[in-house]
């Protein structure tokens, strides 16, 4: 098979398609057909060398994805060959072909296709462990949510939306703002230099925002916190982009609640995972959570992709297309 692998922690030359020994499943395990694999910063990452680095080089890099199963192990009774499956977190997943573990698949229903899972899972996930678990949002909040119009931030908005939120989203262009409104968000703040504060109480009347939800490194960081009501939340993510310096805790203001959201905190068991999929795989079914259009690169450009998402230009959520998809 063909795999995208990174041979040594740097930029994109660190990055080939080369050949690699086809995977065999295991005991308990499944060999899947891969038909898209997503693009996230967590591969920025673990290519910069921040992630993974117990794991030999060179490595097959990706995690998200879906496909169609080919094989599957001992003892594996969830899925048969020919089920059409998603998954979150495999590591590996930039390849025609991935050995996964059966408990971490869903399920993809009829009417959802490939492309569309992959690009929920790991961006749906996690949107909703913030608007429904780290912070519930509650009909009449307000929220803050950085990079709108990335592929997580327009899945947030939305289901802030579907939980009675108002929704103040900020981005770096025009461009970007029409995509931000154009998913439901209420109010769009264009801003690049960390410098949203007073815009953002400005629209809530001066009480500032319910929750913040920051993935936009440590420029944005005292903007977010200065930007929250009394009490407020502040919904943290995103290292890849960096943290800020050292707080002290009695520095914080307005009794504010600050935390790191992590989703796999929110899909601890199979059960779980596959009941927050699903609940995804229904809002879409019903029209109610729309996947924006998708930037599809060959899996052989992977590279290409990674500089596209670092470079913070681009909108919606970016695949990888093996050969033959």
């Amino acid at each position: 098979m063909k795999a995208v692998v990174m041979n040594r922690p740097g930029d994109r030359d660190v990055m080939d398609y080369v050949a690699w020994p086809d995977p065999q499943p295991g005991p308990g395990e499944v060999l899947v057909t891969v038909a898209a694999a997503g693009v996230n910063f967590m591969d920025l990452g673990v290519r910069q060398g921040k992630a993974w680095t117990d794991t030999p080089d060179p490595k097959v890099m990706g995690v998200e994805g879906a496909g169609t199963v080919r094989a599957v192990g001992a003892g594996v009774t969830d899925f048969a060959p020919g089920d059409r499956v998603a998954w979150v977190y495999a590591p590996g997943s930039y390849a025609e072909q991935l050995v996964i573990l059966a408990a971490s698949l869903v399920p993809v229903p009829e009417g959802i296709d490939d492309k569309t899972a992959a690009s929920v899972m790991m961006q749906g996930l996690t949107a909703s462990h913030f608007a429904t678990d780290f912070y519930p949002v509650q009909p009449g909040d307000v929220a803050l949510v950085h990079a709108a119009a990335g592929g997580l931030g327009l899945l947030l908005t939305q289901i802030i939306k579907l939980r009675g939120g108002t929704v103040i989203g900020r981005v770096s262009s025009e461009e970007k703002a029409a995509v931000a409104r154009a998913a439901g968000a209420d109010h769009v703040i264009i801003d690049t230099a960390g410098e949203f504060a007073q815009q953002a109480r400005a629209l809530t009347g001066g009480k500032g925002v319910d929750v913040v939800y920051d993935g936009s490194g440590p420029v944005t960081f005292q903007g977010s916190l200065d930007a929250l009501r009394p009490s407020g939340t502040f919904c943290w993510y995103g290292p890849v982009l960096g943290a800020p310096d050292a707080i002290e805790i009695m520095s914080l203001p307005r009794s504010i609640k600050l935390g790191y959201a992590v989703f796999s905190d929110h899909i601890p068991t199979p059960a779980l995972l596959r009941q927050h999929a699903a609940q995804l795989f229904d809002w879409i079914a019903r029209g109610q959570l729309m996947v924006q259009a998708t930037t599809a690169y060959p899996l052989q450009e992977a590279a290409q992709a990674l500089a596209d998402i670092e470079s913070r230009q681009t909108t919606g959520k970016l695949l990888l297309i093996p050969a033959g998809r």
